[in-house]
């Protein structure tokens, strides 16, 4: 599933429509997870003014409509010239002055949808903040944390708390900090929640650099594949061995997600967590 570094690779790729026409829009397949908006032939006459990402949801500003695109499990934009052979899962096509932008997606998770005000209030208002930006620092991760009893790398994955720290990244800057990925957030020191943002941050950045993981299928607009994937140290590679101390990896599921972690380095710390008292008057 595209996380934030790939989707911020594809909107960077998309960066060359910008101030480009819109002369036609095909819907080939207008079933994904919310229908394609009837409506979407608005677009034809329109410049595209401005690309923006908010979590993994890019931001597509036009003349006088915006859109908000996301990419689901298996979505993907391509730039192709009018001759390109059609994909079979090819759901939309966007032909600008010079090129076409193509939104394959063969398991339709993926949203093509108007930016208003109902899609901004239920999908972008309740997101919390950008995991690069200054509002992401420890004081902010600290409060959040201390009330959360969940396992910390549940936590750093949500996206009220924060955004866009997917599997890969989460699984990744958990090992290198020595945290086990179900240790409780609401135990991690304030030091380590310290670390924790400073480590996230480093590795976001640095998939970002390297055009985000290609896992599967995942590539940009031009057909070009991440490279995150090669300096994976502990995600996907449970039963081999650790590159710290040549324990076998282990893997549990946080979350319906894969966790992969290394029982030697990132032993699972016992917490004391003290008895609720009974509320006077209250029923148990």
């Amino acid at each position: 599933m595209p996380e934030l570094p790939e989707v911020e690779t594809t909107k960077t790729s998309l960066l060359s429509l910008l101030e480009q026409t819109v002369l036609n829009v095909e819907v080939r397949q207008s079933s994904l997870r919310w229908p394609i908006p009837d409506d979407i032939q608005k677009l034809r006459g329109q410049k595209l003014r401005k690309l923006t990402r908010r979590s993994k949801y890019i931001l597509a500003e036009f003349e006088h409509d915006s859109m908000l695109w996301h990419l689901g499990m298996s979505g993907s934009f391509r730039l192709c010239d009018h001759y390109t052979e059609l994909r079979k899962h090819d759901h939309l096509i966007i032909q600008f002055e010079d090129i076409e932008l193509r939104y394959h997606d063969p398991r339709r998770f993926g949203c093509i949808l108007w930016l208003d005000q109902n899609s901004q209030s239920k999908l972008i208002d309740t997101l919390g903040p950008e995991p690069l930006s200054e509002a992401f620092n420890a004081e902010y991760l600290f409060q959040k944390f201390k009330k959360k009893n969940v396992a910390a790398k549940v936590a750093i994955m949500d996206n009220h708390i924060v955004v866009g720290v997917g599997n890969i990244y989460a699984t990744e800057s958990l090992f290198n900090l020595g945290i086990h990925p179900a240790q409780p957030a609401s135990s991690l020191s304030f030091q380590q929640i310290e670390q924790l943002v400073v480590e996230v941050k480093r590795i976001l950045k640095q998939a970002i650099d390297l055009g985000g993981s290609t896992l599967r299928d995942y590539s940009n607009a031009m057909g070009e594949n991440g490279y995150f994937q090669q300096t994976l140290l502990a995600y996907g590679r449970a039963g081999e061995m650790c590159v710290n101390c040549e324990t076998t990896l282990e893997n549990l599921k946080l979350g319906q997600r894969a966790s992969v972690f290394c029982p030697e380095c990132q032993p699972l710390k016992k917490v004391k967590i003290a008895p609720q008292k009974a509320i006077k008057g209250s029923k148990a």
